[in-house]
Protein backbone atom coordinates (compact mmCIF):
# COMPACT_ATOMS: atom_id res chain seq x y z
CA UNK A 1 0.00 0.00 0.00
CA UNK A 2 1.34 3.22 -1.14
CA UNK A 3 -0.43 7.13 -0.04
CA UNK A 4 1.21 10.46 -0.54
CA UNK A 5 1.43 12.94 2.37
CA UNK A 6 -1.57 14.61 0.58
CA UNK A 7 -3.68 11.71 0.29
CA UNK A 8 -3.33 11.26 4.49
CA UNK A 9 -3.87 14.78 5.53
CA UNK A 10 -7.27 14.85 2.91
CA UNK A 11 -8.14 11.44 4.91
CA UNK A 12 -7.35 12.77 8.67
CA UNK A 13 -8.86 16.73 7.58
CA UNK A 14 -5.28 17.60 8.32
CA UNK A 15 -2.95 20.87 6.82
CA UNK A 16 0.72 19.57 5.96
CA UNK A 17 4.07 21.05 6.25
CA UNK A 18 6.33 20.29 3.35
CA UNK A 19 6.10 17.93 0.50
CA UNK A 20 2.90 17.11 0.10
CA UNK A 21 4.16 14.15 -2.16
CA UNK A 22 5.67 12.20 -0.42
CA UNK A 23 5.48 9.03 -0.94
CA UNK A 24 4.53 6.50 2.52
CA UNK A 25 4.47 3.08 2.85
CA UNK A 26 4.63 1.81 6.28
CA UNK A 27 3.48 2.96 9.96
CA UNK A 28 6.18 3.47 12.42
CA UNK A 29 6.85 4.59 16.24
CA UNK A 30 8.24 8.07 16.16
CA UNK A 31 11.78 6.27 17.71
CA UNK A 32 12.04 3.52 14.89
CA UNK A 33 10.45 5.85 11.72
CA UNK A 34 12.54 5.08 8.82
CA UNK A 35 11.93 6.70 5.11
CA UNK A 36 8.53 5.89 3.68
CA UNK A 37 7.09 5.66 7.34
CA UNK A 38 4.53 7.94 9.19
CA UNK A 39 3.97 8.33 12.80
CA UNK A 40 2.84 10.37 15.10
CA UNK A 41 3.77 12.63 18.32
CA UNK A 42 1.37 13.02 21.01
CA UNK A 43 3.22 12.60 24.22
CA UNK A 44 5.21 15.15 25.19
CA UNK A 45 7.93 12.61 26.61
CA UNK A 46 8.71 11.97 22.84
CA UNK A 47 9.07 15.88 21.89
CA UNK A 48 13.48 15.49 21.16
CA UNK A 49 11.95 12.72 18.85
CA UNK A 50 10.78 15.04 16.13
CA UNK A 51 14.39 16.38 15.54
CA UNK A 52 15.75 13.11 14.95
CA UNK A 53 13.56 11.06 13.56
CA UNK A 54 14.13 9.62 10.23
CA UNK A 55 10.18 9.42 9.02
CA UNK A 56 8.86 10.55 6.23
CA UNK A 57 5.52 12.07 7.61
CA UNK A 58 4.31 12.73 11.42
CA UNK A 59 1.18 13.67 12.75
CA UNK A 60 1.22 16.45 15.29
CA UNK A 61 -1.36 18.84 16.82
CA UNK A 62 -2.02 21.80 15.42
CA UNK A 63 -1.17 23.48 18.91
CA UNK A 64 2.29 21.68 18.95
CA UNK A 65 5.31 24.54 18.55
CA UNK A 66 8.32 23.52 16.88
CA UNK A 67 11.59 24.23 18.95
CA UNK A 68 14.31 23.76 15.97
CA UNK A 69 14.41 22.81 12.66
CA UNK A 70 12.89 18.96 11.74
CA UNK A 71 13.93 17.16 8.66
CA UNK A 72 10.33 15.44 8.48
CA UNK A 73 7.02 16.44 6.61
CA UNK A 74 4.32 17.10 8.99
CA UNK A 75 0.53 17.05 9.29
CA UNK A 76 -1.12 19.51 11.39
CA UNK A 77 -4.44 18.08 13.15
CA UNK A 78 -6.81 18.55 16.14
CA UNK A 79 -5.68 15.83 18.44
CA UNK A 80 -2.50 13.59 17.02
CA UNK A 81 -2.71 10.95 18.96
CA UNK A 82 -6.96 10.26 17.92
CA UNK A 83 -6.19 10.47 14.36
CA UNK A 84 -3.25 8.35 14.42
CA UNK A 85 -5.73 6.07 15.72
CA UNK A 86 -7.78 6.51 12.77
CA UNK A 87 -5.23 5.81 10.52
CA UNK A 88 -4.31 2.55 12.17
CA UNK A 89 -8.03 2.05 11.85
CA UNK A 90 -8.21 2.86 8.04
CA UNK A 91 -4.73 0.73 7.54
CA UNK A 92 -6.15 -2.53 9.15
CA UNK A 93 -9.31 -2.43 7.28
CA UNK A 94 -7.59 -2.07 4.13
CA UNK A 95 -5.33 -5.04 5.09
CA UNK A 96 -7.88 -7.08 6.20
CA UNK A 97 -10.22 -6.56 3.16
CA UNK A 98 -9.62 -10.16 1.86
CA UNK A 99 -12.86 -11.32 -0.78
CA UNK A 100 -13.57 -14.49 -2.43
CA UNK A 101 -14.05 -17.70 -1.76
CA UNK A 102 -10.80 -20.62 -1.79
CA UNK A 103 -11.14 -23.57 -3.87
CA UNK A 104 -10.07 -25.30 -1.07
CA UNK A 105 -12.53 -23.97 1.14
CA UNK A 106 -15.14 -26.46 2.08
CA UNK A 107 -19.16 -24.74 1.89
CA UNK A 108 -22.14 -27.06 2.36
CA UNK A 109 -24.46 -27.01 -0.77
CA UNK A 110 -27.31 -26.25 2.08
CA UNK A 111 -25.65 -23.29 3.48
CA UNK A 112 -26.83 -19.62 2.16
CA UNK A 113 -24.14 -17.27 2.08
CA UNK A 114 -23.90 -13.14 1.12
CA UNK A 115 -22.13 -11.38 -0.58
CA UNK A 116 -19.03 -10.01 -0.72
CA UNK A 117 -17.13 -12.71 1.70
CA UNK A 118 -14.21 -14.27 2.13
CA UNK A 119 -13.63 -18.13 2.90
CA UNK A 120 -10.19 -18.97 3.56
CA UNK A 121 -8.16 -22.47 2.80
CA UNK A 122 -9.74 -25.12 4.70
CA UNK A 123 -12.31 -23.53 6.40
CA UNK A 124 -15.06 -25.62 6.54
CA UNK A 125 -19.03 -24.46 6.55
CA UNK A 126 -21.81 -27.23 7.72
CA UNK A 127 -25.17 -28.10 6.47
CA UNK A 128 -28.07 -24.77 7.15
CA UNK A 129 -25.24 -22.40 8.17
CA UNK A 130 -26.51 -18.62 7.24
CA UNK A 131 -23.67 -16.28 6.50
CA UNK A 132 -24.19 -12.40 6.26
CA UNK A 133 -22.27 -10.09 3.84
CA UNK A 134 -18.62 -8.83 4.10
CA UNK A 135 -18.19 -11.64 6.53
CA UNK A 136 -14.37 -12.67 6.07
CA UNK A 137 -13.70 -16.70 7.39
CA UNK A 138 -9.97 -16.88 7.38
CA UNK A 139 -8.10 -20.51 6.73
CA UNK A 140 -9.17 -23.43 8.73
CA UNK A 141 -11.87 -22.13 10.70
CA UNK A 142 -14.87 -24.72 11.34
CA UNK A 143 -18.68 -23.58 11.39
CA UNK A 144 -21.08 -26.28 12.30
CA UNK A 145 -24.21 -27.29 11.73
CA UNK A 146 -27.19 -24.47 11.61
CA UNK A 147 -25.13 -21.24 12.63
CA UNK A 148 -25.69 -17.97 11.80
CA UNK A 149 -23.16 -15.39 11.06
CA UNK A 150 -23.86 -11.93 10.32
CA UNK A 151 -22.49 -9.28 8.46
CA UNK A 152 -19.18 -7.87 8.33
CA UNK A 153 -18.21 -10.15 11.39
CA UNK A 154 -14.49 -11.55 10.92
CA UNK A 155 -13.37 -14.95 12.04
CA UNK A 156 -9.91 -15.74 12.17
CA UNK A 157 -7.83 -18.80 11.78
CA UNK A 158 -8.63 -21.78 13.45
CA UNK A 159 -11.86 -20.16 14.76
CA UNK A 160 -14.40 -22.99 15.82
CA UNK A 161 -17.91 -22.48 15.91
CA UNK A 162 -20.06 -25.27 17.02
CA UNK A 163 -23.44 -26.10 15.92
CA UNK A 164 -26.99 -23.51 16.57
CA UNK A 165 -24.16 -20.84 17.37
CA UNK A 166 -25.85 -17.09 16.30
CA UNK A 167 -22.76 -14.50 15.94
CA UNK A 168 -24.10 -11.13 15.22
CA UNK A 169 -23.03 -8.18 13.20
CA UNK A 170 -19.67 -6.70 13.54
CA UNK A 171 -18.24 -9.22 15.54
CA UNK A 172 -14.28 -10.08 15.98
CA UNK A 173 -13.79 -13.49 16.53
CA UNK A 174 -9.37 -14.15 17.61
CA UNK A 175 -7.37 -17.06 16.60
CA UNK A 176 -8.02 -20.15 18.80
CA UNK A 177 -11.46 -19.02 20.18
CA UNK A 178 -13.89 -22.52 20.16
CA UNK A 179 -17.90 -21.24 20.91
CA UNK A 180 -20.12 -23.43 22.02
CA UNK A 181 -18.09 -26.42 23.09
CA UNK A 182 -19.78 -28.43 25.98
CA UNK A 183 -20.69 -26.57 29.25
CA UNK A 184 -18.71 -28.49 32.23
CA UNK A 185 -21.60 -30.37 33.95
CA UNK A 186 -21.41 -34.07 35.30
CA UNK A 187 -24.21 -36.10 37.45
CA UNK A 188 -22.16 -37.51 40.78
CA UNK A 189 -24.88 -39.17 42.32
CA UNK A 190 -25.04 -41.16 38.82
CA UNK A 191 -21.64 -42.30 38.68
CA UNK A 192 -20.54 -39.16 37.43
CA UNK A 193 -22.63 -39.16 34.35
CA UNK A 194 -22.47 -36.18 31.47
CA UNK A 195 -25.22 -34.13 31.23
CA UNK A 196 -26.35 -33.28 27.23
CA UNK A 197 -25.69 -29.91 27.01
CA UNK A 198 -28.26 -29.14 24.51
CA UNK A 199 -28.26 -25.41 24.63
CA UNK A 200 -26.33 -22.87 22.25
CA UNK A 201 -24.19 -19.71 22.58
CA UNK A 202 -25.80 -16.03 21.59
CA UNK A 203 -22.99 -13.42 20.65
CA UNK A 204 -24.69 -10.01 20.10
CA UNK A 205 -23.63 -6.77 17.50
CA UNK A 206 -20.39 -5.38 18.00
CA UNK A 207 -18.80 -8.13 20.08
CA UNK A 208 -14.70 -8.68 19.89
CA UNK A 209 -13.42 -12.17 21.30
CA UNK A 210 -9.33 -12.40 22.00
CA UNK A 211 -7.13 -15.75 21.20
CA UNK A 212 -8.20 -18.67 22.84
CA UNK A 213 -11.15 -18.11 25.02
CA UNK A 214 -14.38 -20.75 25.23
CA UNK A 215 -17.72 -19.85 25.42
CA UNK A 216 -19.14 -22.59 26.56
CA UNK A 217 -22.85 -23.73 25.33
CA UNK A 218 -25.88 -23.85 27.85
CA UNK A 219 -27.43 -26.73 29.77
CA UNK A 220 -30.95 -25.44 27.77
CA UNK A 221 -31.41 -21.78 26.57
CA UNK A 222 -28.75 -20.12 25.70
CA UNK A 223 -25.18 -18.38 27.17
CA UNK A 224 -25.37 -15.05 25.73
CA UNK A 225 -22.63 -12.15 25.20
CA UNK A 226 -24.81 -9.05 25.15
CA UNK A 227 -23.92 -6.04 22.53
CA UNK A 228 -20.52 -4.58 22.44
CA UNK A 229 -18.75 -6.71 25.12
CA UNK A 230 -15.09 -6.93 24.99
CA UNK A 231 -13.31 -10.56 26.17
CA UNK A 232 -9.11 -10.23 26.23
CA UNK A 233 -7.37 -13.25 25.50
CA UNK A 234 -7.71 -16.99 27.28
CA UNK A 235 -11.06 -15.87 28.66
CA UNK A 236 -13.71 -19.21 29.86
CA UNK A 237 -17.45 -18.29 30.23
CA UNK A 238 -19.34 -21.64 31.15
CA UNK A 239 -22.58 -22.44 30.09
CA UNK A 240 -25.47 -20.28 30.72
CA UNK A 241 -23.89 -17.28 31.70
CA UNK A 242 -24.87 -13.71 30.44
CA UNK A 243 -22.34 -11.07 30.19
CA UNK A 244 -24.34 -7.66 30.01
CA UNK A 245 -24.11 -4.70 27.34
CA UNK A 246 -20.41 -2.97 27.16
CA UNK A 247 -18.78 -4.98 29.58
CA UNK A 248 -14.97 -5.81 29.70
CA UNK A 249 -13.15 -8.52 30.96
CA UNK A 250 -9.25 -8.92 30.66
CA UNK A 251 -7.48 -12.16 29.67
CA UNK A 252 -7.63 -14.43 32.25
CA UNK A 253 -11.20 -14.09 34.08
CA UNK A 254 -13.59 -17.65 34.57
CA UNK A 255 -17.00 -17.07 34.96
CA UNK A 256 -18.89 -20.28 36.12
CA UNK A 257 -22.06 -21.40 34.64
CA UNK A 258 -25.23 -19.43 35.23
CA UNK A 259 -23.75 -16.50 36.38
CA UNK A 260 -25.12 -12.97 35.25
CA UNK A 261 -22.96 -10.10 34.90
CA UNK A 262 -24.43 -6.24 34.36
CA UNK A 263 -23.81 -4.01 31.86
CA UNK A 264 -20.68 -2.00 31.60
CA UNK A 265 -19.21 -3.93 34.30
CA UNK A 266 -15.48 -4.09 34.01
CA UNK A 267 -12.81 -6.97 35.25
CA UNK A 268 -9.30 -6.97 35.14
CA UNK A 269 -6.55 -10.09 34.87
CA UNK A 270 -7.47 -13.13 36.40
CA UNK A 271 -10.55 -12.74 38.02
CA UNK A 272 -12.43 -15.90 39.18
CA UNK A 273 -16.50 -16.06 39.71
CA UNK A 274 -18.41 -18.67 41.41
CA UNK A 275 -21.70 -20.11 39.36
CA UNK A 276 -25.09 -18.69 39.96
CA UNK A 277 -24.88 -15.22 41.06
CA UNK A 278 -26.02 -11.34 39.84
CA UNK A 279 -23.24 -8.64 39.17
CA UNK A 280 -24.77 -5.49 39.10
CA UNK A 281 -23.86 -2.89 36.38
CA UNK A 282 -20.88 -1.00 36.20
CA UNK A 283 -19.07 -3.56 38.79
CA UNK A 284 -15.68 -2.91 39.03
CA UNK A 285 -13.36 -5.88 40.11
CA UNK A 286 -9.42 -5.58 40.46
CA UNK A 287 -7.15 -8.27 39.20
CA UNK A 288 -6.80 -11.75 40.91
CA UNK A 289 -10.21 -11.40 42.87
CA UNK A 290 -12.35 -13.96 44.08
CA UNK A 291 -16.36 -12.94 43.57
CA UNK A 292 -17.89 -15.50 45.51
CA UNK A 293 -21.45 -13.85 46.36
CA UNK A 294 -23.95 -11.59 44.29
CA UNK A 295 -23.15 -8.00 44.04
CA UNK A 296 -26.14 -6.03 44.29
CA UNK A 297 -25.35 -2.83 44.39
CA UNK A 298 -24.16 -0.66 40.90
CA UNK A 299 -20.98 0.79 40.58
CA UNK A 300 -19.29 -1.04 43.09
CA UNK A 301 -15.45 -1.50 43.25
CA UNK A 302 -14.36 -4.98 44.67
CA UNK A 303 -11.37 -6.42 45.61
CA UNK A 304 -9.21 -9.51 47.12
CA UNK A 305 -10.49 -13.17 47.13
CA UNK A 306 -13.03 -13.39 48.46
CA UNK A 307 -14.12 -10.18 47.33
CA UNK A 308 -15.31 -7.01 48.91
CA UNK A 309 -15.17 -3.26 48.77
CA UNK A 310 -12.04 -2.15 47.56
CA UNK A 311 -11.44 0.86 50.02
CA UNK A 312 -12.25 -1.53 53.20
CA UNK A 313 -9.95 -4.15 51.34
CA UNK A 314 -7.24 -1.67 51.16
CA UNK A 315 -7.49 -0.36 54.83
CA UNK A 316 -8.05 -4.02 56.12
CA UNK A 317 -4.54 -4.73 53.64
CA UNK A 318 -2.84 -2.87 55.99
CA UNK A 319 -3.38 -4.72 59.23
CA UNK A 320 -2.90 -8.21 56.97
CA UNK A 321 0.91 -7.05 56.42
CA UNK A 322 0.99 -6.05 60.05
CA UNK A 323 -0.60 -9.38 61.53
CA UNK A 324 3.39 -11.54 61.85
CA UNK A 325 4.37 -8.38 63.81
CA UNK A 326 1.22 -8.38 66.04
CA UNK A 327 1.71 -12.27 66.66
CA UNK A 328 5.45 -11.72 68.09
CA UNK A 329 4.03 -9.14 70.48
CA UNK A 330 1.55 -11.17 71.84
CA UNK A 331 4.13 -14.00 72.14
CA UNK A 332 5.96 -11.21 73.70
CA UNK A 333 3.55 -10.42 76.32
CA UNK A 334 2.71 -13.51 76.98
CA UNK A 335 5.79 -14.85 78.07
CA UNK A 336 6.16 -11.43 80.20
CA UNK A 337 3.24 -12.57 82.11
CA UNK A 338 4.58 -15.93 82.48
CA UNK A 339 7.63 -14.92 83.96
Amino acid sequence: MEFTAQQIAGMLNGQIEGDAQVKITKLSKIEEGETGSISFLANPKYNHFLYTTKASLVIINKSYELTGPVTTNLIRVESAEIAFAQLLDMYNQIKLNKTGISKHAFISESAKVGQNIYAGEFSFVGENVKIGNNVKIYPQVYIGDNAVIADNTTLFSGVKIYSESQIGENCIIHSGTVIGSDGFRFNPQNDNQKVPQIGNVIIEHDVEIGANCAIDRATLGSTILRKGVKLDNLIHIAHNVEVGENSFLAAGVVIAGSTKIGKNCMFSGQVGIVGHLEIADNTIVSAQSGISKSITKKGEMMMGSPAFEATKYRKSYVHFRNLDDLVHRVADIEKEKKS
